[in-house]
C-alpha cells in the first residue's frame, strides 16, 4: 500500500507541477491583431482594454458592445465591420477580469462595478451627452440592466439610452441554469482554486463546446482564441470571484429585472433556443410575458448560446431590423 502512494506521488507531483507554471497560449495573428486595434484606459487603478472603430459617415450613432462570461469582445469580431457600416462608432470592451483588460485578485467583482467601468469608458470617449445603443450577451446582459436601472433612475454619470438588444442572458434566476463547473466555482470555496489551476484547454473546449450548436461548433483555432484570452494575465484564477455573478442575480432580482419590466426605451431580445444555460421554451416563454414592450427574434432551432458568432448573419438582421423600428 505504502509503495503504491509512493508510485502516485512521483507520476502526480512532477505533473501538476509542471502544468502550474505552464504560460498562457501566445496569441494568434487573429487576436493579436484585435488586440492591436484596441486601447487601454484607466478604472480605479486598473487597465481596461476597449476597442473602437469609426464608421458610417453622416450618422451620429453609438453602439456599445458588452459581452458575456468567460470569453471577451473579440465575440463580437464577425459582426463588428458591419456594424462600422451602419454606426458611426462601435465601440466594445473587456471587462474587468476579462480578456485584455486586469485580472486583479484577490478582487470582489460585481455587476455594479462593471456598470460603472462601463459609464467611466463612455466619460472617457466624450460620450457623456450621447444617446447609445447597447447590445449585449449573457454576462453583459445582467451588466446592460444595472445600467438601464441606473439611466432610468436618472442616477450620476448614468447613460443616456437609445435602445438596448439583449442575447441568450440569464435575466431570470428561474430559468437559468450554469454549467456544473460554473456552480462548483460560485460555490466552494476549498475546491475553487485546485480547480481553476487545473482546468486545461481540453477541459474548456469541451465546456464552451456544449454552450455551441452541434452544427455550429467553433474551429479549433476559434476555441484556441477564446482560451488564450481567458488565460490572458491568469484570467482562469479569477473565474469563482467573477462567477458570484450568478449569485448576485439572484439578490438583485428585482432591481434588474424590474428595471427591463418598467423602461420604456426600445428593447429587443436575440435568442438562440438550443441554449442548455437559457433553455426554450421556458426562458422565452417568460421573457415574453414579463416584458410586454420588447420585441423578440428566435434564431433558427440549431444555435445556441453564442449566437453572434453562431450565426452572425441572421444576429445582424435582426438587430438591424429592430434598430430601424424606430
Amino acid at each position: 500500500m505504502r509503495e503504491w502512494w509512493i508510485h502516485v506521488g512521483l507520476i502526480c507531483v512532477p505533473l501538476v507541477a509542471v502544468y502550474l507554471h505552464i504560460p498562457p497560449p501566445q496569441l494568434s495573428p487573429a487576436l493579436q491583431k484585435w488586440h492591436n486595434a484596441g486601447q487601454v484606459f484607466h478604472f480605479r487603478g486598473s487597465r481596461i482594454f476597449y476597442r473602437e472603430s469609426y464608421g458610417a459617415l453622416g450618422s451620429s450613432d453609438v453602439v456599445i458592445l458588452l459581452h458575456g462570461f468567460p470569453t471577451s469582445s473579440y465575440d463580437w469580431n464577425k459582426i463588428w465591420d458591419p456594424l462600422a457600416q451602419r454606426f458611426h462608432r462601435v465601440i466594445a470592451l473587456d471587462f474587468l477580469g476579462f480578456g485584455f483588460s486586469d485580472k486583479p485578485r484577490p478582487h470582489r467583482y460585481s455587476i455594479f462595478e462593471q456598470a460603472s467601468l462601463v459609464e467611466a469608458l463612455v466619460a472617457h470617449l466624450g460620450l457623456g451627452n450621447q444617446r447609445v445603443n447597447l447590445v449585449s450577451h449573457d454576462y453583459g446582459d445582467t451588466v446592460a440592466l444595472e445600467l438601464l436601472y441606473r439611466s432610468d433612475h436618472n442616477r450620476t454619470g448614468h447613460l443616456t439610452l437609445n435602445s438596448l438588444c439583449l442575447s441568450n442572458g440569464g435575466l431570470f434566476p428561474e430559468t437559468h441554469h450554469p454549467r456544473l463547473l460554473q456552480r462548483i466555482l460560485k460555490d466552494s470555496s476549498f475546491l475553487a482554486p485546485v480547480l481553476m489551476r487545473l482546468t486545461n484547454f481540453m477541459i474548456f473546449q469541451r465546456g464552451i463546446g456544449e454552450v455551441f450548436g452541434p452544427y455550429t461548433q467553433p474551429t479549433d483555432a476559434e476555441f484556441w482564441d477564446m482560451w488564450t484570452g481567458l488565460r490572458y494575465n491568469d484570467g482562469n484564477l479569477v473565474l469563482d470571484s467573477i462567477l458570484q455573478y450568478i449569485n448576485q442575480r439572484l439578490k438583485h432580482r428585482d432591481r434588474w429585472v424590474g428595471a427591463l419590466t418598467s423602461t420604456f426605451i426600445p428593447l429587443h431580445m436575440i435568442y438562440g433556443p438550443l441554449d442548455p444555460v437559457n433553455p426554450h421554451p421556458q426562458f422565452i416563454r417568460l421573457y415574453q410575458r414579463e416584458v410586454q414592450r420588447s420585441t423578440v427574434t428566435v434564431l433558427d432551432e440549431h444555435i445556441s448560446h453564442y449566437l453572434q458568432l453562431e450565426d452572425p448573419t441572421r444576429f445582424l438582421n435582426a438587430y438591424f431590423n429592430f434598430i430601424h423600428s424606430f
